[in-house]
Formats: C-alpha cells, structure tokens, sequence
C-alpha cells in the first residue's frame, strides 16, 4: 500500500522535507499543479507535449479557462472555530473525500506507463472520482477490475448499433456511472498537433523516432516498457470491439458520423442505461434544460479544456447561471481551467457539486506514475483545506456566492 500525504501546510523547509522523504526528485519538486505541467513539458516528447497541453486554434478558449478565475476574490469570515474541517462530499450516494476528480485523457497509456490504471488507483487512494476515457489505450474492463467505482466517458459512435453494443459492454463491465462527451461532433482544428507532429494513430516517422530517442526517460519508461510488457497498444473502448493501433502507418479511426446525434440518441441510451448517466460538454441553460429532461442524472459543465471550440465560453462564466436553473434537480459539475484549491473553492460557490480536471493529474502520472498523481492530488487537498480554514467555513455546502467578489 503506498502511503497517502495528509493536508497539513508545510510551516518550514525541514517540515517540508520531512514530509516528501523517499519520494523521486520530480515528484518531490512540485509543489503545485502547474510544477507538474512544466515538469511533464520537458519529459514528454513535442507531438504528446502539445497533445497534453495545447489546445485548439488560438488557444483562447484554453487562456479564457484560467482567467476566468481571477475574475473573483475570495471574502473571508475571522474568529470562526475551524477545527473540524472536512471535504468530504457525495455523488450519486458514493462518498468522495475530496471534491476534485480526475478528468477523462485520452491516449493516457501514451504518456504514462498504464497511465489510466495509475490515475484510477490514485484517485481510489485519495478518495477522488476518476472518469475514465473512451480514446484510452487500456480495456475498460481492467479499470474496473482494479479500480471499481471508476467512471467511463464515451464518445457515441455514429451507427446505432455500435452505440448500443458499447453501452452494453459498458454495463457487463459494472461500471455505474456513463458520462457521455456530446461537444464533439467534428473533430477540432488543433493547428499545434499539426506542427508537432502528432496524429492518432501515431504515424512512425524520423521525426517521431528523433523524439524519442532525444526524450530518454518517456522512452524507455513508458513506450519501451509498454511494447515489452504489454504489447502495442490498441484504442480499446471507442467501440465494443478493439479499434485502431496506437502507432500506425495506415490505419484510421473510425470517428465519423456523430454530426447527426441529437437529443432523441440520448433518450435511446437513458432507455438502455440504468445507472447514473451524466452529459459531458454543457454550456447553456437550454442544453442543461435538455439534459434534465431526457432524464440525465447530472451534467459537466465543460468546453472540452478548450480543446474544441477556441473561442467557446469559458465554464466558469456559465456555470452560475446554469446551477441556478437546474442545480436544484441534478447533479451540477463543472471542469475547466482548476489549477488550485482556491479555483475549486470559487467553483462551488458558484454552484457545482464536483469539479475535474485532466492535464495536471496526467502530467502527474508521466513523470510519477501512481504516486505522483497520489502527491497532486494531496496537494490540492492541502490548499482546498488550508483556504477553507481562512475562509471560515467547516463544511463545502457553507460556500455559496457570499464568499465572492466578482472584480
């Protein structure tokens, strides 16, 4: 059993060092989210770097999540007996002792060895939700096995009986809760996978074998272990059956006709779903309103970390407004641009339940694996503690939009 970190605030350097003995130097260099974004940008080769961190167009959309943020200030309340903190919240009547969670990456396996498996045992160890992507490269089976009670994200397929086959597989596997992505109906333009090279399946190339050989530690960590021990690794959930390899000089995934999905193909998967079903991609009262009444059980407020649409509004900016409208009668989450506990602080006094986020918990695992996700994810809990200590409140349902001014 690996250890779990506990939220207390280091008050000096020796307590500090005390705290992070025997974790690898990269793990214990970081002290936030954003040094494990920097750390991965040079651990990973340029086409994974920009798949991880960049985002669609412009990158406006990607900027907007952020600063989003410092569109508010945090009001404090003094002399409050903040002794018996506690960030424990509910989903779906399964308890979470944090109230981040680990947001869908696709091609994880690619970035971390295993890096699903790392991400979804992390999240178990912390207490934290983990939803699991449809664009992984590990059997949605495994996660499961190894970490029920995570969540799988799927992209629709465009034909109807694929839809309802991988529905299916879902369920056999025991899974509880679908979340489905609807905000992609075409692929993104995203002009820096181009520049860098990437694609998926990744197209073997000079420039790609370069990238490697000049990325040693991703190199014989991640790839060079996965094909010796695992094999080469194959899209496995997009549809029942296994899709494309990951590295390939012909192959294609099949990606297509999900222009024509509306609300009516939701309808049919709550028909055939009988778990919890929550809609991924919201970013207007009407498609909230939508999704309540084709009998979702709750919504992600989310743009696709500004992978989509550059220019699309950021979440944050439409959350109060959707949680007041529909908050009351489902579950209202939120991803996006969360970098700090005081981001997820703002979040739910805006109105969500739970907030996600992917890039920092993904960085984590490639250059940390399971422990270096354990360490984010306790980080962030340490300031969400912290800053619920100077605010003044015990419990996360004292939040609310008294807590913030909007500057």
């Amino acid at each position: 059993m690996m250890t779990t970190y506990p939220p207390t605030t280091p008050s000096s350097q020796a307590a500090y060092e005390a705290r992070t003995d025997g974790l690898p130097a990269a793990i214990r260099k970081a002290l936030n989210l954003n040094d494990f974004e920097r750390a991965a940008a040079r651990y990973l080769p340029g086409p994974l770097r920009e798949y991880v961190l960049g985002a669609a167009e412009d990158n406006r959309s990607l900027a907007a999540n952020r600063e989003a943020f410092q569109q508010y200030q945090l009001i404090t309340r003094v002399l409050a007996d903040v002794s018996s903190r506690s960030t424990q919240t509910t989903l779906f009547g399964r308890s979470y002792r944090v109230p981040f969670g680990v947001a869908p990456v696709g091609i994880s396996a690619l970035l971390a060895y295993e890096g699903d498996l790392a991400m979804a045992r992390a999240a178990q160890q912390v207490g934290a939700c983990m939803i699991m992507s449809g664009s992984s490269l590990m059997r949605l089976e495994d996660i499961h096995e190894n970490a029920p009670g995570s969540w799988f994200q799927a992209y629709l397929p465009g034909d109807a009986a694929r839809r309802s086959a991988l529905i299916e597989r879902v369920r056999r596997a025991g899974y509880e809760t679908l979340v489905i992505t609807v905000d992609i109906p075409v692929w993104a333009n995203r002009e820096n996978n181009i520049r860098a090279g990437f694609s998926l399946p990744l197209r073997p190339s000079l420039r790609l074998a370069w990238e490697g050989v000049t990325h040693p530690g991703w190199l014989t960590r991640t790839l060079l272990r996965t094909l010796t021990t695992r094999g080469m690794p194959y899209f496995e959930n997009s549809f029942a059956e296994r899709g494309a390899p990951a590295f390939s000089a012909k192959a294609v995934r099949d990606t297509t006709g999900r222009d024509h999905l509306t609300w009516g193909d939701i309808a049919t998967i709550r028909r055939q779903w009988r778990g919890n079903l929550v809609i991924k991609g919201i970013l207007s009262v009407p498609d909230a309103r939508q999704a309540l009444a084709v009998g979702a059980d709750g919504i992600i407020v989310s743009n696709h970390g500004g992978r989509q649409l550059d220019g699309a509004a950021a979440p944050l900016r439409v959350l109060p407004t959707i949680a007041d409208v529909v908050g009351q009668r489902m579950t209202v989450m939120m991803d996006g641009g969360i970098r700090r506990g005081s981001d997820v602080l703002i979040a739910l006094s805006l109105g969500a339940r739970y907030v996600f986020t992917g890039r920092p918990f993904i960085c984590a695992a490639a250059i940390g694996g399971q422990t270096g996700v354990v360490r984010a994810s306790e980080l962030l809990h340490a300031e969400i503690d912290r800053n619920m200590a100077m605010l003044g409140v015990s419990r996360l349902n004292e939040l609310g939009p008294h807590c913030l001014l909007q500057v």
